[in-house]
């Protein structure tokens, strides 16, 4: 189980390290398209599109990362009270009843629109807009995937806490 817990932990780490230089990346297209905007007065859209891909890979693809690091949103509330326990209980309870089936329902329904868009050779509807649309589509499929494999880690670790003085 540690290794399984640490396996999965060293990949969501990684792809979040990757993933953060997409947003030194973000950061130099947004600056780059500001300047051509106020000072030629025009813009492009395959670099408005650029941006909100970049922003949409950053968000999904490091969403296993975040939960990981539990930087996720949390109502803590109660939780904050809990022991460490009570806390590997509602992470539990709630990694099995709401996270799994809810990253299956994105995957599931993600996917079918991957394989559509891919089918179709799908890009923007935008004239001059960027080619390949189905691959920011896949990225829905991916993050989630990463996150389901967190919230396997967690799970795990939850189990471990419950159970470490039988283990």
């Amino acid at each position: 189980m540690d290794r399984i817990i640490t396996l999965i932990d060293w990949i969501s780490k990684k792809i979040g390290e990757l993933v953060s230089w997409f947003s030194v990346f973000l950061a130099i297209i947004i600056g780059l398209d500001v300047v051509i905007r106020y000072i030629f007065q025009f813009t492009y859209i395959w670099v408005i599109e650029t941006e909100i891909y970049l922003f949409g890979f950053m968000f999904l693809l490091a969403s296993g990362y975040t939960f990981q690091f539990q930087k996720h949103v949390r109502v803590d509330l109660f939780y904050a009270r809990f022991s460490e326990k009570g806390k590997a209980w509602i992470d539990l309870i709630g990694g099995v009843l709401f996270l799994i089936p809810w990253c299956y329902v994105v995957i599931a329904s993600s996917w079918y629109y991957v394989t559509i868009s891919y089918g179709m050779n799908e890009s923007s509807a935008q004239p001059g807009g960027l080619p390949a649309l189905y691959i920011l589509k896949f990225s829905i499929t991916l993050g989630f995937l990463l996150l389901l494999l967190q919230g396997i880690s967690d799970i795990l670790k939850s189990i471990r806490t419950i159970f470490k003085q039988y283990i």
